[in-house]
């Protein structure tokens, strides 16, 4: 395809004829799946699916969260034109990717969520794919890890974020984004020894034993040195990577529930995460993008470029064999 094909191309989210190519429909028109991937429940043969939780019930301040997955999806638009700046391939054309579409869950049976979505990711892993998700509350990602534990043994996390969610909460039925760590660790499906929490810059008594990169070790040693010391803790292990959108510092993202300041700017998220090309990444997600705080779009930009760089590790270790 070329940029010409804007011309007589639309709605490629339906219309593609295949799962691989850049994308070079008009960006401001057409249906947004994310990165104009086509829309598909079939997953043979598919590498990686990209899907949606729109739940938003556990934040701690502004809710918004369940519009999340739109938003990422409608700023990622712009970014499947070409490949990928500095990673030197492109997964588009390399893998066979698609929009497996959000989780359908009944918004009024709270406590039936989990289960549901801990199923609809084990779908997509028995299909043989990987899956990044766009949430959502960060309280989606524990669900998420039980599906990922069951194929892969005690996962090492990898969790970008302000704050580290690992506060006691003995009550496994809560469904709570700050406690969810906690009971990730306690029920054994996260190997604390092998997991890092990058940009932390709240108090906690307890992080559960896990490595921790808070924000001002982020800011006095270079993402060079915070990739290395990434690599070092995690190894070859299978690694799940949940990135909190309020990670990053509300002047580059004040559209989250959570802004705390002193947090990690883009450029830094942009290096780090190409830095960590070639960890085992066996998924991820992006979380807590919420629209309504930012008429500017910026946060969920950054959620788009997020998601994208973990297309790119995904494939990268596939594409390394």
């Amino acid at each position: 395809m070329a940029l010409a094909d804007a011309k007589t191309q639309v709605d490629l989210a339906f219309t593609s004829e295949t799962r691989r190519g850049l994308a070079y429909e008009n960006v401001f028109g057409g249906a947004t799946s994310f990165l104009r991937r086509r829309y598909s429940k079939d997953l043979t043969g598919v590498d990686l699916a990209i899907t949606g939780v729109p739940f938003d019930q556990a934040v701690t301040n502004r809710t918004g969260t369940r519009f999340g997955p739109r938003a990422v999806r409608e700023a990622s638009a712009l970014q499947p034109c070409d490949p990928p700046y500095g990673w030197g391939y492109s997964p588009l054309d390399e893998f066979d990717i698609v929009d497996y579409g959000d989780l359908a869950f009944d918004y009024a049976k709270v406590s039936a969520f989990p289960d549901t979505l801990t199923e609809h990711i084990r779908g997509i892993l028995a299909a043989g794919a990987g899956s990044v998700t766009l949430g959502g509350d960060h309280y989606i990602t524990f669900p998420i890890l039980k599906a990922y534990a069951e194929k892969y043994g005690p996962i090492s996390l990898l969790h970008f974020d302000a704050h580290s969610d690992t506060w006691v909460d003995e009550d496994f039925e809560r469904i709570d984004h700050g406690t969810m760590f906690y009971k990730a660790i306690k029920s054994g499906i996260v190997d604390p020894r092998t997991s890092v929490q990058v940009g932390i810059r709240t108090h906690n008594d307890d992080f559960m034993g896990v490595n921790v990169i808070d924000a001002r070790e982020v800011h006095e040693t270079g993402a060079a040195e915070v990739a290395r010391k990434i690599k070092a803790v995690i190894g070859d292990r299978p690694t799940y990577l949940t990135f909190d959108i309020d990670c990053l510092d509300p002047a580059f993202a004040p559209g989250t529930g959570t802004p705390v300041w002193g947090g990690l700017a883009s450029w830094q998220v942009a290096a780090i995460l190409r830095d960590l090309a070639g960890i085992n990444l066996v998924g991820g997600d992006v979380v807590e993008v919420s629209p309504a705080y930012d008429t500017t779009g910026a946060t969920a930009i950054a959620g788009a470029h997020v998601a994208h760089e973990l297309i790119c590790l995904y494939c990268w270790q596939k594409r390394k064999g």
